[in-house]
């Protein structure tokens, strides 16, 4: 996968996650590669919702890891 790819399938992820936690802005979402509890941290504390919850979301319904 090239690196256009890799970020055009990140920006499909981050509209999904801006779709169901709406609070969320392009800062929370501020991706860099190895830093997935990061981001998931960032997630919960914008949201309030669960690790577990944060995570079985985007492999279920984000398709990634």
């Amino acid at each position: 996968m090239t690196a256009t790819q890799t970020k055009g399938n990140w920006n499909i992820v981050k509209g999904k996650l801006k779709q169901k936690w709406a609070s969320l802005t392009d800062d929370d979402l501020t991706y860099v590669e190895g830093k997935t509890d990061e981001l998931i941290g960032r997630i919960q504390k914008r949201t309030g919702e669960t690790r577990e919850e944060i995570k079985r979301y985007m492999q279920e319904d984000c398709d990634c890891d």
